[in-house]
């Protein structure tokens, strides 16, 4: 049991990979409570494959991916609010318009005959082989997210507690959703460079979603999303090790077990307490 743990730390690509999947949970696991909250993941969906684009310039140009997918996201943005208001269309709407021409664009330049080998890492992630950059930018980027987070903790939970009444305690709806939104397209592009487009939303929204089934303080829920997406990190990394799966589908394949394991025990606890409560009821009349 002890060599099942230990071969494969004695591998310098799986430590810098385990170091990864630390930095993705750190930012994904507590953010993601807010994407919860404040219901925008379908918002985490779509930033994470409308950066696609910028992802594949940046691989061209021989450049970090997170150099090309900061512009990516901004570029996304701001043509969802500029679709978005225009008359007729919807932000559903101008979210799904932008999104799919984004990400056919980028498969476009993707499968473009000048398209270095292995392009296609960036649809899944390449969680094994980050690069020295590529760990110190996650490491900045999930550090600036944890610290904003705990800027804005107390405006985050007051608007998400009673959004109609949060003016009159000094916090903002609308500076509470522009900062969820940023700070969700940093988490975005600290997850996208291991997990991929297509992968990433399970890092920010699957830990938090079981986070949520387990506990009833913010706080907790925020420390608890963090630790289960770096379980599921490691063991998704463990399993693609030992069984020879691809290490991004593997961790999300490993969030989503979690996630059903989560529901099944909170579901049965809530069975119980209901056989608790008829019980003592009928304890009670007896």
């Amino acid at each position: 049991m002890l060599d099942f743990v230990t071969d494969p730390l004695g591998q310098e690509f799986i430590r810098r990979a385990l170091l990864e999947v630390v930095l993705i949970s750190l930012a994904s696991g507590a953010l993601g409570c807010w994407v919860v909250f404040y219901g925008v993941s379908y918002a985490a969906e779509s930033l994470s494959h409308a950066i696609f684009p910028g992802l594949v310039l940046a691989a061209l140009a021989g450049v970090p991916i997170l150099v090309g997918g900061a512009p990516g996201i901004v570029l996304a943005a701001v043509a969802i609010a500029l679709i978005g208001r225009t008359p007729g269309i919807g932000r559903d709407t101008a979210v799904a318009v932008v999104v799919t021409g984004l990400f056919g664009l980028g498969a476009l330049l993707a499968l473009s005959p000048s398209s270095p080998p292995g392009i296609q890492g960036l649809l899944f992630g390449d969680i094994l082989a980050p690069s020295d950059s590529d760990l110190i930018l996650s490491a900045v980027l999930a550090a600036g997210v944890l610290a904003a987070l705990g800027v804005l903790h107390w405006r985050l939970l007051t608007v998400a507690f009673d959004r109609t009444t949060s003016r009159s305690m000094g916090a903002s709806p609308t500076v509470a959703d522009v900062s969820v939104l940023v700070l969700l397209a940093a988490a975005v592009l600290v997850a996208v460079q291991g997990l991929g487009t297509l992968l990433a939303v399970a890092a920010l929204v699957g830990p938090a979603a079981i986070a949520r089934e387990l506990t009833r303080r913010v706080g907790a829920m925020m420390v608890v999303a963090s630790v289960i997406g770096i379980a599921a990190g490691v063991a998704g990394i463990y399993l693609s090790y030992y069984a020879g799966l691809a290490a991004g589908a593997s961790i999300a394949g490993c969030i989503v077990v979690a996630y059903l394991a989560a529901v099944g025990f909170s579901a049965t606890r809530s069975r119980w307490g209901r056989q608790a409560i008829s019980t003592r009821l009928a304890g009670e009349a007896a």
